[in-house]
């Protein structure tokens, strides 16, 4: 009867208008559930953890910034397994000793396609601009320290990575103890550079408690390193004082003679960021740990680079910006929880530091038995 299928065929409308519409919805839905989670699309009841792989596996490395950790990385785990990107040309030795790309930090979908096709489980960010250059280019220091930070948490989340974050003795200020310098302290640093490594280092710290994102950073010292040129960076001059002294026979120093600033010669460097990355999660009990070897003054670095080359001659002309940037920040750093928990022990000391890098540019000295 007319009266019971027409009701029975309303019904059915609904039924198939209903179904239309969830077919329409429920495709992205499953998308976004199936194929990915990011912090951009989270969840209250989201969580994400470490990929983990077996001892005889080599991780996949991402290495964000041309810096001389690719060669010990590549050295450890065969140049198949590290891939090395940046937005420059790299140097000729980085170039052909492994797979290089280019990729900006800035572009979220270009990072998390090298990730995706390349199967990447650690990712290594360096790309970011130092102290000096920043002040001089507060926007895009700004873009690149803190929206290319988020972007590579948020791939690292979404892909279950291992995330290597360098930080600095810039991240500490004016108000923080500066003779030790203890890894847990009032941080209130006065440069964008020093703002945009702690906004990495609480960021990294929170996506580990919220996501279990594996997030591991070291407060680098002043980085002496033979092959490169200083970068713009407050502690260059102890690369530069090598440079010129060896070019000129003189040097003049950006910081007052008695300014003293935690240093650590590249090995050690590159060496300490290699262990904390292999080092077992259960043996980490922070996120971000101070790492030291050595302190020293222009002065300091004078007198022993003078005892192999005494006819250097160094005055002092001080750049206020670079001197106020100095002052505000640690004169040594307290590193005794790294030497616990992983293990850390440095190796080059100032005396050393100096030999090495002379050695490295053919200048005989005077020492036996540098490491």
């Amino acid at each position: 009867p007319a009266g019971i299928i027409m009701p029975i065929i309303r019904t059915l409308g609904t039924v198939a208008q209903q179904a239309q519409r969830v077919q329409q919805v429920l495709p992205v839905t499953v998308a976004i559930r199936n194929i990915s989670f990011s912090p951009r699309q989270v969840t209250s009841d989201a969580s994400f953890h470490s990929v983990s792989f077996s001892e005889t596996d080599h991780p996949k490395v991402l290495i964000t910034g041309t810096v001389p950790l690719v060669l010990l990385v590549l050295k450890r785990f065969g140049k198949n397994n590290v891939i090395l990107s940046d937005i420059r040309k790299p140097p000729s030795n980085v170039f052909h000793s492994g797979p290089f790309i280019y990729s900006d930090i800035l572009d979220y979908k270009n990072l998390r396609e090298i990730v995706v096709n390349n199967r990447i489980t650690w990712l290594v960010h360096y790309s970011a601009l130092l102290s000096a250059v920043g002040e001089a280019n507060v926007a895009l220091a700004r873009s690149v320290n803190i929206t290319g930070l988020h972007n590579i948490l948020d791939i690292a989340a979404e892909h279950g990575l291992r995330l290597f974050v360098p930080s600095t003795i810039g991240a500490f200020g004016p108000t923080s103890p500066r003779n030790p310098t203890p890894d847990l302290c009032v941080q209130r640093p006065r440069t964008i550079y020093g703002v945009s490594k702690v906004h990495a280092e609480l960021m990294g710290e929170y996506y580990h408690h919220r996501y279990g994102l594996d997030f591991r950073c070291l407060r680098y010292p002043g980085i002496i390193s033979a092959d490169s040129m200083p970068g713009g960076g407050t502690t260059d001059y102890a690369v530069q004082i090598f440079h010129d002294a060896i070019k000129s026979g003189k040097f003049e120093c950006n910081l007052k003679p008695d300014t003293r600033l935690p240093m650590m010669y590249i090995d050690d460097c590159l060496r300490a960021t290699l262990e904390v990355m292999e080092a077992p999660a259960d043996t980490l009990t922070m996120r971000t740990y101070n790492i030291n070897a050595m302190s020293f003054t222009p002065e300091e670095l004078s007198q022993e680079l003078q005892k192999q080359m005494p006819e250097l001659e160094v005055t002092y002309d001080v750049d206020l910006v670079r001197q106020a940037i100095a002052d505000s920040w640690p004169m040594d750093f307290d590193d005794s929880n790294a030497r616990k928990d992983w293990g850390w022990k440095h190796d080059y000391d100032l005396p050393e530091l100096v030999q090495t890098m002379l050695n490295y540019f053919g200048v005989e000295t005077r020492m036996v038995g540098a490491n």
